[in-house]
């Protein structure tokens, strides 16, 4: 496996372009089975996981080529209907190519998702909204399973937002017969861009970016052609770092309005944000001050930036309070970062931190994939050498983060651990 050495205290400065969205590219590969013929996918990640669904699409018969950042997938030949095991359980979103396999040919057979090592995510609405739609779901010896299903139109409500069962429904419905109404939807700026493709496509949703979506099905869609929107996660990352190493740099190829909650929490914390219309710059305080944060979907605070936060407040002047109100037990980088010096006490899904002077550089392992981006910045203004262990987790969300942190001066070098 491979490592990060990182020796912390440098000040970052200059200018870093934000890879497109992964919780946006994801979907959209996925969707690509709802058609015959060849899609193409604009500004791709180049990620583990971005990969993994390649390779996911090719199980089932799809041709995927990657040109640089250009994704070409070609379904015309799709014939298999199960997406397996060994696969799937390396990254949740698989679970994604469910819906447009039951819309499109009536049959699939997926396996029970896996991914980040962090409690139970059951995906009780994707299957409860596919039942709601005729789809008659079976799980057999953890796989999903579907038999000449015909999909047809129903009233769902979310009991809680799902960005990912938003997303499955979207998708399956728009093949659907009849009419779809799905009441409590995400709106996240990846379930947005979804739905806008879709749309270009040939499908019939109305009240996009609102909390109901009406979808009425129609026969058949045209083939994707469309650019992955920008990572708002991992360009909110970069000013999380920014703002811990009391730097100033800007972010390039983002969308502001995406980040909004993000930085007004960094002024929150002291450091002067100025936005344009496709970039951030921020400038980061001597030190950061304590902050109140609660995470919530969207437009709240992301569950996803939780962590890179709580690495932020680890050095702050005064005591700050996190909340996780969508995954209650996504904590597991809190005995990791106390390796480096934070102090953080739990009180259920509240984490309070005690901002501390100084973090001293240590042997830490990554868990996931924010619980890696937060020791990563809490090792940029660490005294001395982190090495952070089981960066595949790193690699799944984050393309090539290391150069572009030495782009912007880090000292940080990636290294084959000895005896993996």
């Amino acid at each position: 496996m491979d490592a990060l050495i990182i020796r912390g205290g440098q000040r970052l400065s200059g200018r870093v372009e934000i890879s497109g969205a992964k919780n946006a590219a994801l979907p959209l590969m996925a969707a690509t089975l709802l058609t015959s013929g060849v899609h193409t996918l604009r500004n791709m990640p180049l990620l583990s996981d971005t990969r993994t669904m390649a390779r996911v699409l090719e199980t089932l018969g799809a041709k995927v080529a990657f040109h640089g950042h250009t994704c070409v997938v070609d379904t015309t030949n799709v014939a298999s209907y199960e997406a397996p095991y060994d696969l799937v359980r390396t990254m949740r979103a698989s679970v994604y190519v469910l819906g447009p396999l039951l819309a499109r040919f009536g049959a699939a057979r997926v396996s029970l998702p896996g991914g980040c090592a962090w409690g139970p995510r059951p995906i009780n609405l994707h299957l409860d909204g596919l039942n709601a739609m005729n789809a008659n779901l079976e799980i057999d010896h953890g796989y999903v399973v579907g038999h000449d299903v015909r999909l047809k139109g129903a009233d769902f409500h979310f009991s809680v937002v799902s960005v990912g069962a938003t997303a499955q429904l979207m998708m399956a419905a728009v093949l659907a017969e009849g009419v779809t109404s799905l009441d409590n939807v995400a709106i996240e700026p990846d379930i947005t861009a979804l739905a806008e493709v879709l749309v270009q496509c040939g499908a019939e949703i109305e009240g996009i970016g609102s909390r109901q979506l009406t979808i009425r099905g129609v026969k058949h869609l045209w083939p994707i052609e469309t650019s992955i929107i920008p990572d708002r996660v991992e360009g909110a990352t970069f000013l999380a770092a920014a703002a811990i190493t009391g730097s100033g740099l800007s972010i390039g190829n983002c969308e502001p309005a995406h980040l909004g909650v993000v930085l007004r929490v960094l002024e929150q914390a002291g450091c002067e944000v100025l936005a344009g219309e496709r970039e951030v710059t921020v400038r980061g305080p001597v030190r950061p001050a304590a902050i109140n944060v609660v995470t919530e979907p969207f437009p709240g605070f992301p569950t996803d930036m939780q962590a890179q936060i709580m690495a932020v407040c680890a050095v702050a002047d005064g005591t700050s309070t996190i909340t996780d109100n969508i995954y209650l037990d996504r904590f597991s980088h809190v005995p990791e970062l106390a390796r480096l010096g934070a102090d953080v006490r739990m009180q259920n899904n509240v984490a309070i931190v005690k901002g501390v002077e100084r973090l001293s550089g240590a042997p830490v392992m990554a868990t996931d994939i924010r619980a890696s981006a937060a020791l990563v910045i809490a090792a940029l203004v660490a005294e001395g050498e982190t090495k952070i262990s089981r960066i595949y987790h790193l690699d799944r969300g984050y393309e090539a983060i290391e150069q572009k942190l030495v782009g912007l001066g880090a000292d940080v070098k990636r290294i084959k651990e000895s005896g993996a």
